[in-house]
């Protein structure tokens, strides 16, 4: 940061002394009040965190008197969508989507003797914590021993990938990194790295974090500002220099009232996700405020935060208030460093009491929701925000069985519909039909963080047993926490017995069936479902479901909440009316009902005081880094450089940065007679793009591992390999369920090479254009790169060779994660798309940019050429002056 006590420093005058109330000082800090300008307190809470970054950071050369003057002015400035560079006090690097951008660290110091610098000049300047949290494949679950067989597993597949974050943990200052098992980045981040306030060198000011991951949003709710970026972001972040974003609106969401009885915090979240994605909130802050944020936990707030992707927001952002400060002190924080933390937010007025009047604040929109009015839903089968209340989930699957195929439908003809399908499963009688649950997950930071819906659950199974009621064989059933303590709370109330008794043993502390990582189903229950082309059904307390996602042969796939997970895996299927149906015949004979099981929630709030306590994270935290002994054994290299092997399949030296100079190119890419990859409709998400999940035989990345000689029992995921080029983009539109409309519609990782007609897989065709000499662009519709900020998704297309992408819309992350690779982001302007505009994908495309990289300016029109005569102008979505790309 610029240097606060510089005699220099443009705002030195409003640097304050921050008392302490016994006597002496907390530390300084730049004192907003002190401005004496009205236009703050009218301000979004949360566009005050990044005024305070603004103003301490100002160097007048990074950092201006005027992007301090924009932030300030935010009423009048945000709708020009004025940009403004922001500095984060810290980054957060989650498994998959972090090996890449370390990756890149290393190999940037590895070139800087070449460029003539430093190498050692490569470290973060500001604090990064790298947890291993997506190193979770469910291959065994079900049984007391899962746990430790699947990071055994893990450690198996995975030993070089470890090794390679151990070494920078040792290599790199400033970072730290959480060894596996010690569960998903997010939970670690709000129950243990949050700061809140930070106070360094006798200086406080907000903390503030990016992370390579979209969720990064779910220390929101600890009055935290942060969001996902990209790797490349990440690593610019990192490296100390400020990140050019657009001045954002902020939806301001009123609450009021208190949630009914049997209502969870997830049904809050599906209902807000549902409105705002209605409203329309992508690429802005949502604030939260009104009585009833004070009815909200803490947990319940960060499953809020933590959907912010889902429902389109940058953030959802909950100012601190008592709620915030009783949960650093459940959780382990001192009662010092709380009282800094309130000291610091009310002298900055920026703590909220609720026996003060509210400021009034001013928001570029409004949204209300009353918590009494949400009821019981679940969403999918496809999407987050395709809510279904529950009374109607019945009638909105046989709905979802007769549209045609789409995001709420399957086409199944009427005459198949009640087909059951019998089958051996291991000795035992089974069948399914379609909806027949197969996978049934409690999982995800989402849900897995608020011990309220995972104590519901411990009560729904402890119900579930009593009454003789008991999960299928045949049903996939895993816990997968993302956190320690979750576990500890449920062994803690006698809650765990149960669930396992139900099949829920703890799988893993991580990431895992909610990011694709479910492990394959039994073969005879994929078996009688590819034989039968049934629509199997999957159930999971997630944030994402988009189809293939989840499980390859789970294509309806719901969100629900814990006890909702726990409720359908024993009915069995997501074709049933709750209310007038009976989940199943307990003991005698009796049919037992949904609210036979059902918790209240003073049952919920009793086993939550009881169980939930201080000790427990202090035990968890106090041997975080020691409690792993697989990864306390694994030997890494102890050179300050990487030494990259040759024949390595999970770590490479990334080819892109070849030739890279310390100069930008003077001009931009040329694209000449391109032709089109793929031609895609809406909503392609980075999974799609960049499929997570298993490494098929036959496939392109498979083929290549075999020539490296690795079987294919060990393949491991297209995730656990992005630190290798090679499987990135080979992994590139890898999935399964990607609709190409070259394909005349069809799903699978294949396209047209148009010059020959040839069906091809999508890294075989782009090899043959690339050996032909010929650019590639991809056509797509609305949100296109929606879901996680993974930038293996814009990577994986640039070593393909693509050079533009032309959709209707981006999402946000994915858009500059494209532009960081040197693709080009272009929009169809409103109204028009590739079918209104006559385009099939077969045509030969040109853009014509400018000339010069000075030329380029942020959403200016650019005119596309086809090779038949057309022309269409589209926005070129370089959104901001600060370009970070190594090729644009």
């Amino acid at each position: 940061m610029a240097n606060p006590t510089a005699t220099k420093h443009a705002f030195k005058r409003i640097l304050t002394s921050l008392l302490k109330p016994g006597g002496g000082e907390y530390g300084k800090f730049f004192s907003l009040p002190a401005l004496n300008d009205p236009r703050i307190d009218k301000l979004p809470y949360s566009i005050r965190v990044l005024l305070e970054s603004a103003i301490r950071h100002c160097d007048n050369f990074q950092v201006t008197e005027s992007d301090v003057e924009k932030i300030i002015d935010w009423e009048n400035t945000s709708p020009k969508l004025a940009e403004i560079p922001f500095k984060p006090a810290r980054c957060i690097l989650m498994d998959n989507t972090g090996v890449p951008a370390v990756v890149d660290l290393a190999a940037m110091r590895d070139m800087m003797p070449k460029l003539g610098c430093d190498p050692y000049k490569i470290n973060p300047l500001i604090p990064v914590d790298a947890v291993i949290d997506h190193a979770v494949r469910v291959d065994v679950a079900g049984t007391y021993d899962a746990l430790d067989r699947n990071e055994e597993l893990e450690f198996q597949r995975n030993k070089e990938r470890f090794a390679f974050l151990k070494w920078a943990s040792n290599a790199f200052h400033n970072m730290q990194v959480f060894p596996p098992g010690s569960g998903t980045v997010h939970q670690v981040n709000l129950e243990y790295l949050a700061r809140v306030v930070f106070n360094e060198d006798g200086i406080l000011y907000f903390d503030s974090v990016v992370g390579t991951d979209s969720h990064t949003t779910m220390i929101n709710s600890l009055g935290v500002a942060g969001w996902g970026v990209g790797g490349i972001e990440a690593v610019v972040a990192m490296l100390g220099q400020p990140m050019g974003m657009v001045l954002p609106g902020v939806v301001g969401f009123k609450l009021s009232g208190k949630l009914r009885d049997g209502v969870t915090t997830t049904d809050i979240v599906l209902t807000m996700t549902q409105m705002l994605r209605k409203h329309g909130a992508i690429g802005k802050f949502v604030e939260f405020y009104g009585v009833g944020v004070g009815e909200l936990s803490l947990p319940a707030r960060a499953t809020i935060a933590n959907m912010s992707p889902e429902y389109g927001a940058t953030m959802g952002f909950f100012p601190v208030d008592q709620v915030a400060l009783d949960y650093l002190k459940l959780t382990g924080r001192s009662d010092e460093t709380v009282s800094m933390i309130e000291a610091y937010l009310r002298a900055n007025k920026m703590f909220v009491d609720k026996h003060e009047p509210e400021t009034e604040r001013v928001f570029s929109s409004h949204l209300e929701l009353d918590l009494s009015e949400v009821e019981p839903c679940v969403s999918g089968p496809k999407r987050p925000h395709d809510r279904v209340p529950l009374k109607e989930m019945k009638s909105d699957w046989h709905a979802c069985l007769d549209n045609e195929v789409g995001f709420k439908g399957y086409a199944v003809p009427k005459e198949q519909q009640g087909k059951v399908v019998k089958f051996d499963f291991h000795g035992r009688p089974a069948e399914i039909k379609h909806g027949s649950v197969v996978l049934a997950a409690i999982c995800s930071s989402t849900n897995t963080s608020n011990p309220s819906v995972m104590i519901g659950a411990g009560l729904v199974a402890k119900k579930a047993c009593e009454l003789g009621l008991e999960v299928k064989p045949w049903v996939k059933t895993s816990l997968t926490p993302g956190s320690v303590v979750a576990t500890e709370y449920l062994k803690h109330s006698g809650l765990q017995d149960y669930l396992n008794q139900q099949g829920f043993h703890v799988a893993a502390h991580g990431c895992a069936t909610c990011v694709g990582n479910s492990g394959d189903l039994d073969g005879s229950v994929s078996a009688a479902i590819t034989e039968n082309d049934m629509v199997a059904a999957a159930v999971l307390s997630a944030n994402r479901n988009f189809e293939g996602r989840v499980n390859p042969l789970t294509r309806a796939n719901y969100l629900a909440s814990p006890p909702l997970v726990v409720a359908y895996a024993l009915a069995g299927t997501v074709d049933i009316d709750f209310e007038k149906e009976p989940i199943g015949v307990g003991k005698g004979g009796k049919e037992v009902f949904l609210r036979d099981i059902w918790p209240s929630n003073q049952e919920i709030d009793e086993v939550v005081e009881s169980s939930v306590q201080t000790h427990l994270f202090k035990k968890v935290y106090d041997s975080i880094m020691e409690r792993n002994p697989r990864w306390n054994q694994l030997p890494v290299p102890k050179e300050a450089l990487y030494p990259w092997e040759d024949r390595s399949t999970y770590i490479r030296k990334p080819t892109y940065l070849e030739g890279m100079s310390m100069t930008p190119p003077a001009a931009p890419p040329t694209v000449t007679e391109a032709y089109c990859l793929l031609n895609l409709g809406d909503s392609i998400t980075t999974d799609h793009i960049s499929y997570s999940g298993k490494i098929p035989e036959g496939t392109p990345a498979a083929k290549y591992l075999l020539e490296y000689g690795v079987e294919p029992k060990n393949f491991s995921s297209y995730g656990g390999r992005r630190g290798n080029n090679e499987v990135v983009m080979r992994g590139a539109f890898a999935n399964m369920r990607i609709v190409n409309k070259l394909l005349d519609g069809k799903a699978g990782p294949w396209t047209i090479h148009v010059p020959t007609g040839e069906k091809l897989y999508v890294y075989d065709a782009a090899m043959k254009y690339k050996s032909e000499g010929h650019d590639m662009v991809i056509i797509a519709g609305s949100e296109y790169g929606s879901g996680s900020s993974r930038d293996s998704a814009a990577k994986g297309p640039m070593l393909l060779g693509v050079k533009s992408v032309i959709a209707k819309s981006f999402e946000r992350i994915h858009r500059s994660n494209l532009v960081g690779m040197g693709i080009i982001p272009l929009c169809f302007k409103a109204g028009e798309d590739a079918d209104s505009l006559g385009l099939t994908g077969r045509e030969r495309y040109t853009i014509h940019l400018p000339t010069s990289t000075a030329e380029l300016s942020p959403g200016q029109d650019v005119t596309v050429t086809t090779h038949d005569g057309r022309s269409f102008t589209c926005t070129l979505r370089l959104d901001t002056q600060v370009l970070s790309a190594p090729r644009i």
